[in-house]
Order: C-alpha cells, then sequence, then structure tokens
C-alpha cells in the first residue's frame, strides 16, 4: 500500500517549550490509524502541521507524497478535516453552514447537504443556529463540514468529544465504513485508547511531543501484561509447593501472591488442583488481565522514568 500521510522528524517549539520533537510516522492507504497521547502531549500541533495550519521549527510533511507547506491549496480537495473545535457560523443554522461549505467546496450537488444531515444524523437540528447546538452535535455538524465532499483523506482532532455513548458508536461505524468498504484513510487523534483500539488499525502513541510508540491494534493484547493472583490461608506453605513445582512467586500491596507465568496464566486448573491435593485450597484464584487503558498509562510512565 501507498503511503498517503508521511512526516519527517517533524518539531514544533515555542520558546522553551518543545511541543513536538523528532515526530516521524507514516499512514497507508485505507488505514485508520489512531494517535494517541494525554492531553499536552502534541497531538493537535502535529496535526496543525500537517495541515499547513503552522509551519514546523524543522521537519517536512507529506500528503501524497507532495511536501505540505501554506500554499498547497491543491492538497486540500481530498482531505476533511477537523481540528480542535467544530467551528462554525454561530448565527446561521446547522444547513446554512452546511450550503455554504457546499458552495466553498465547489460541490454541484444541492442534495449533498441532505445527504450529510441524514447521515450525522442532525435532522432534527438542522434549523437550529449552530451557537446554539450542544457540543456533541456541534462536534457532528463539525465532522458533516468534513466529510461533505467525500473525501479520500480524513484528518481528525478528537472528533468524539462531547458525544454520548451512542454518539461515538455511530461515529466509529460511520468510520469503519468508509475505512474498510470505501477505501478512505483516516488519521485521528484521542486520549482514549480503549475506544480508538476499537476501530484503527494502528496505533502511535505520543507523549511529552515525542512518538513513543507504535503497534498494530491486532498485537495489543499479546503486550497487555497478564498475570495469575492467587490467595490462601496459609501463604508460606502455598508458595513453598509452588516454587518446589517450579513457580516464581511474588507478593503485591494486599498481601496476595502473583504468578507471571504464561504456564500459570494458561493452565490456573493445574495450580487449583495441586494446592487442593495438598490440603490448601486456594480462597482467590484469577487470572488478571491489563486493561487497554493501563498499558497506555504503562508505557507513557515508563517512558517519563526513562528519561
Amino acid at each position: 500500500m501507498d503511503e498517503i500521510i508521511k512526516t519527517e522528524n517533524l518539531t514544533k517549539h515555542y520558546g522553551n517549550v518543545h511541543a513536538v520533537e523528532g515526530v516521524s510516522l507514516n499512514v497507508k492507504k485505507g488505514e485508520i490509524y489512531g494517535f494517541l497521547g494525554l492531553n499536552g502531549a502534541g497531538k493537535t500541533t502535529t496535526i496543525r502541521m500537517l495541515l499547513g495550519m503552522i509551519r514546523p521549527f524543522s521537519g517536512i510533511s507529506f500528503i501524497y507524497s507532495k511536501r505540505v507547506d501554506a500554499g498547497s491549496y491543491d492538497l486540500w480537495k481530498n482531505v476533511g478535516y477537523l481540528v480542535e473545535v467544530p467551528y462554525s457560523y454561530p448565527e446561521l443554522t446547522v444547513r446554512e453552514n452546511l450550503e455554504i461549505i457546499r458552495r466553498l467546496r465547489h460541490i454541484s450537488d444541492a442534495k449533498s447537504v441532505d445527504a450529510i444531515i441524514d447521515k450525522l444524523r442532525l435532522l432534527p437540528y438542522q434549523e437550529r443556529r449552530a451557537g446554539h447546538l450542544s457540543l456533541g452535535n456541534a462536534q457532528r455538524l463539525g465532522l458533516a463540514k468534513a466529510l461533505m465532499h467525500n473525501p479520500d483523506i480524513l484528518i481528525l482532532d478528537e472528533p468524539a468529544n462531547g458525544l454520548d455513548p451512542v454518539g461515538i458508536v455511530e461515529i466509529r461505524e460511520l468510520l469503519r465504513n468508509l475505512a474498510f468498504n470505501n477505501g478512505v484513510t483516516i488519521f485521528i487523534s484521542s486520549h482514549i485508547l480503549g475506544e480508538i483500539s476499537k476501530f484503527a488499525t494502528r496505533i502511535g502513541i505520543i507523549h511529552e511531543g515525542r512518538l513513543i510508540q507504535e503497534v498494530n491494534t491486532n498485537q495489543l493484547d499479546k503486550l497487555c501484561r497478564k498475570r495469575l493472583l492467587l490467595n490462601a490461608v496459609d501463604k508460606k506453605a502455598v508458595i513453598a509447593i509452588l516454587v518446589k513445582n517450579g513457580y516464581s512467586v511474588d507478593f503485591i500491596d494486599d498481601n496476595t501472591l502473583e504468578i507471571k507465568s504464561d504456564r500459570a496464566i494458561n493452565h490456573p486448573e493445574e495450580i487449583a488442583t495441586m494446592l487442593v491435593h495438598a490440603g490448601l485450597p486456594p480462597t482467590l484464584l484469577k487470572v488478571e488481565e491489563e486493561d487497554l487503558e493501563s498499558y497506555f498509562l504503562r508505557t507513557i510512565s515508563t517512558d517519563r522514568g526513562a528519561k
């Protein structure tokens, strides 16, 4: 697959603040690339440089192998974007806002406004002034403006902001359909790994301005830590039996025993049988798997400690 979005050592400094530092990434056609980081990690600054809204301190961005700069007008014909807040004309209605976008985008089909209103479920609000919309519906309007010209590339900055759980699922399915069935390339920033991992094909984690990890989402399960938690009345006797049988056992904070070996995690029933036969039945025996949010926090914490 061809690279659709690419950056090389993208860097942006504001005085002594290093907002983005040497970010190099690439996004291939039809991918959904989840760009993850805490608030202030550098996600929006990277996106603004990628769109030519601000100049990098150093480094280069490319879209369709063409260098991005302030004069790259032709590039935006096939790009839809939503950055930070969904700007609109607050005194105009939803429909009027979209009609303006239709004309600015030189879209000849007047029915395109009806189509995008229906797609983003804005019909009940089409005559409402944009300034009177809830945050979630304002976000839907911003997405409608980004999608109206059927772009080949979507660059979205926290598009789920303000959406209720139903709205988040609807947008997720919309983006999945665009990527997997229409070949649209999507670059989407968020601070919520659990949500992005449900539909992104690849994830990049940015922390304090630096891209610290890229991973395919089908590898995330392997990266999340797993352990077997165990408790019993006579812990010392339990530890002695486990060590005798080749297990490494640790105590964790609440005095529970922890075993990290694949053998224990994959076959906890063997440990249960062993302890019951020894007259030491466990009072706790469960396999615990790190969730994606914990993995994300561990990853950025490890990065912080490595500096």
